[in-house]
């Protein structure tokens, strides 16, 4: 979780004269949307995942709910958002390595249509995107722990 905090309050920074939406990829039970909001007030945070099992005040409202499978949903956003995100975090998978890496290999060129030139995306899984530029973790970060990567 510490490591997951220092990317984004890292990417978070880098996007202060960014203008643009946040995207996070995996609600889970909130806390990081939660902490999203706390860092970048009055920005748009649109959160995806399969279905929402929050605790009740960490819920985004509705109209910034994309609930189903993420191959559908995405690009559900593009239709609707643009390339308009200047930060996306993703926080999605399993403990199986091989169904990982087929998922980062499906949302990668996904992501690449919503983030805007100059966006960040943060990872928890290595993706492969054409014009995207890999930055170093923040310090204190295990290398390999969470990818970074800039919308060239």
């Amino acid at each position: 979780m510490q490591a997951q905090r220092a990317c984004l309050d890292w990417a978070a920074a880098a996007i202060a004269d960014l203008p643009g939406a946040v995207l996070e990829l995996g609600l889970g039970n909130g806390r990081t949307y939660d902490h999203l909001r706390e860092i970048l007030p009055g920005r748009d945070i649109y959160v995806f995942d399969r279905r929402v099992a929050a605790h009740p005040a960490c819920i985004p409202p509705q109209d910034r709910l994309f609930l189903g499978e993420i191959a559908e949903t995405l690009p559900a956003a593009v239709t609707r958002l643009g390339r308009t995100a200047a930060l996306v975090h993703t926080d999605l998978g399993t403990g199986d390595d091989a169904a990982n890496a087929r998922l980062a290999a499906q949302i990668g060129p996904l992501l690449a249509t919503l983030v805007a030139p100059g966006g960040i995306v943060v990872a928890n899984h290595e993706l492969s995107v054409a014009g995207w530029t890999s930055l170093p973790e923040p310090e204190g970060v295990k290398p390999g722990r969470y990818f970074l990567y800039r919308a060239d």
